[in-house]
């Protein structure tokens, strides 16, 4: 499909954590009503489903997430999915493989499981390398899209950064490579976005938990492509939400607002 006729909504959400102390069930009800309304053409969703990886953990977030109105689902587990051989039942409820690839107007999804079971550290492997060469390979004129659970780069306002992914350097190299234009990513709750090279690697924060640190909230991301125009929005259940990241594919025009700053903290 050509990028100037291309039009295609995906929302992006991570790190329910069904089983924490910190799930707030409300939160999780209104995002998905707010994606029903949003009617995406595909929903990606980047782990961490679960608390503990327990059996009844994966069914509670399976009966949350069958409201989804939505034919173009893209899962993949986080660590806490991993935790007590949890991927097992991700594996039953959500997905028979932890990779998956997805395909719809011009756009190409590609999520792989970065997690290592009962571990917080996140790897891709080089056995996959080849392996995602030749997914994109398959369409090579689509928008491409990575997701995964882990960062791929440090994310301000975490601590001490123990949990980007081991082998990241490889993996950005492969991704630059096949000329990917969108990492989706969740994990420590702090929503953010970065640009490297042509490639915006973006963040999402929890949806449905208070395990939040310093002023963040709740969120998720709503990417609407328009012909060659991509459009990153920050949204807050219940609350609206801003424009974080708008880019064009064929060029490198582009802006990036930070909420924390209050201003356009990049714009070439």
């Amino acid at each position: 499909m050509d990028s100037k006729t291309r039009s295609l909504r995906i929302v992006h959400f991570s790190d329910i954590h069904c089983g924490s102390q910190y799930f707030v069930p409300n939160l999780l009800e209104r995002t998905l009503v707010e994606i029903n309304d949003l009617a995406p053409d595909m929903v990606v969703i980047t782990g961490d489903l679960t608390n503990m990886g327990y059996r009844q953990e994966f069914r509670e977030a399976q009966e949350y997430l069958e409201k989804l109105q939505c034919q173009e689902v893209l899962v993949v587990p986080g660590n806490h999915d991993s935790r007590n051989v949890g991927y097992m039942h991700f594996e039953r409820l959500f997905a028979r493989k932890r990779d998956s690839l997805i395909s719809k107007g011009g756009v190409t999804v590609l999520g792989i499981d970065s997690t290592e079971p009962d571990l917080d550290y996140g790897r891709v492997g080089r056995h996959r390398y080849a392996w995602i060469e030749e997914q994109y390979a398959e369409h090579p004129n689509d928008f491409k899209i990575f997701a995964l659970h882990h960062h791929l780069l440090p994310i301000p306002g975490t601590g001490r950064e123990r949990n980007v992914v081991h082998d990241a350097g490889d993996v950005l190299e492969v991704l630059i490579s096949q000329g990917v234009k969108l990492v989706l990513s969740g994990h420590k709750h702090v929503p953010y976005a970065w640009r490297l090279e042509d490639m915006f690697v973006v963040n999402t924060g929890t949806v449905s938990t208070l395990r939040l640190r310093g002023n963040t909230k709740p969120c998720y991301n709503v990417v609407q492509m328009e012909g060659g125009h991509v459009t990153v929005t920050r949204r807050y259940p219940f609350h609206g939400g801003e424009v974080i990241v708008e880019f064009d594919e064929e060029d490198t025009t582009y802006v990036r607002h930070d909420f924390q700053l209050d201003r356009v903290v990049s714009e070439s």
